[in-house]
């Protein structure tokens, strides 16, 4: 079968091995309730509503993927959308490095997609497989900043921060996962760049590779303190209200 012909192939993986601490003690970020769900649950179900997506690994704790693995056995997901769970690293970088070497042959797009972001929409993940396939070879789903940014020094002893620039906001975008990949250019990445970087974008522009921006949406916003649970709490109410979510 040549290239042209055979089916474009999708996988997400999913880092969920991070213990969540501004969310306070308890279970990790991933494993927390919402609307009497796991976060990490949420998370797969909006990766596994698109239809581009044939495969969702998920990157468990070190030692807590049987777990991990039970937990979605216990919830219900679509049928067409598989997944698998294996053990994670130290980091949110070895995680990923770690779920890419568990993809099986004949995947060309790769997601990388946060656990802790449990209501992105599917039109957002569409969009940004979408561009992978047209030829990108990194996408980020963005907004632009709604707030003035300052960049400022550090105060060795914990006074005022000075402030160095202003930034200009209209250059700006506050970015968002799913992060989409050609699966060659991300495999590259994670095994030429080394050093911490913030997400896998940065690895592929550390390479002199260009990233391009697909519009994000409000909703894909990450679960990080418990305000931010209030707040997904009422856009799940919402869903279910308007749209039989």
């Amino acid at each position: 079968m040549s290239d042209e012909t055979r089916p474009h192939r999708t996988a997400v993986v999913i880092p969920a091995a991070g213990r969540g601490v501004r969310l306070g003690p308890g279970a990790p970020k991933a494993l927390r309730m919402l609307s009497g769900t796991p976060i990490l649950v949420h998370a797969v179900r909006a990766m596994a509503a698109s239809r581009a997506v044939s495969l969702v690994v998920v990157v468990a704790p070190p030692d807590g993927a049987p777990e991990v693995k039970r937990l979605l056995d216990e919830h219900s997901l679509p049928e067409r959308t598989d997944y698998l769970v294996v053990p994670g690293g130290e980091s949110r970088q070895e995680s990923v490095r770690l779920g890419l070497e568990a993809l099986p042959e004949g995947i060309d797009t790769v997601l990388v997609h946060d656990a802790a972001r449990p209501l992105v929409p599917v039109d957002t993940v569409d969009s940004v497989v979408a561009a992978v396939r047209e030829g990108a070879v990194a996408v980020v789903p963005a907004l632009p900043l709604a707030d003035t940014v300052k960049e400022v020094a550090p105060s060795p002893g914990g006074g005022p921060e000075r402030v160095v620039a202003t930034p200009e906001r209209a250059r700006l975008r506050a970015v968002q996962t799913p992060q989409g990949f050609a699966h060659a250019t991300l495999a590259r990445a994670h095994r030429e760049v080394a050093g911490a970087v913030t997400d896998d974008a940065g690895m592929v522009e550390a390479l002199g590779l260009d990233v391009v921006v697909v519009p994000g949406h409000e909703e894909a916003f990450k679960v990080t303190r418990p305000l931010d649970l209030v707040l997904a709490e009422a856009v799940l109410a919402r869903r279910r209200a308007h749209d039989g979510f």
